[in-house]
């Protein structure tokens, strides 16, 4: 990443330095040389992190996982309160995702208890795995003990060298479809 004056530069932008304006392939064409004697200095990117289940790097260049479990917080003046962690954040998405899920056959349900006629048995089926899936997802979720964990249940990974590697699917079981 190119740097003049504590600001990012593209290296294909046009900008404006000291009243003279660069074209848009200026610093790709330009020397080292000339970048440095206008003040521009090149850093190296930040390595990237997935910012869902992280802060940042520490000064050692770890990554700082955000909070995994609920915590009560009381501070010195004031009520206390609950900051929510992922677990609690994953569980709510995962019933809210369930819920949108189970919405469109909502109305045969209504339709039994009103009319008493009889549900689909393919929609019987379907909202049955819904919940059964829903309920395994949970349970992943509140099992794990590490943000690294949490992480690994939605992702696949590599593990291996080369042609001896292999891709494991994500543990997280897949949602039905109707």
């Amino acid at each position: 990443m190119f740097i003049l004056n504590g600001r990012p530069l593209s290296p294909d932008s046009a900008f404006t330095h000291n009243g003279i304006q660069y074209p848009a392939n200026w610093i790709r064409l330009s020397s080292p040389e000339q970048k440095i004697s206008i003040g521009i200095s090149e850093v190296s990117d930040e390595i990237p992190y997935d910012q869902r289940y992280f802060w940042g790097y520490n000064e050692n260049g770890d990554l700082i996982p955000k909070q995994l479990e609920d915590e009560t917080v009381i501070p010195e003046e004031g009520e206390s309160y609950t900051q929510t962690g992922l677990k609690t954040l994953h569980i709510l998405q995962t019933k809210q995702t369930a819920n949108t899920l189970l919405a469109p056959t909502d109305w045969y349900i209504v339709r039994k208890f009103e009319r008493d006629i009889d549900i689909p048995v393919g929609i019987v089926s379907y909202r049955a795995a819904v919940i059964a899936i829903s309920e395994q997802r949970e349970a992943l979720i509140e099992a794990v003990e590490t943000v690294e964990e949490l992480k690994g249940l939605y992702e696949s990974s590599v593990i291996g060298i080369g042609t001896e590697s292999a891709t494991l699917s994500p543990v997280m079981p897949e949602w039905p479809s109707l």
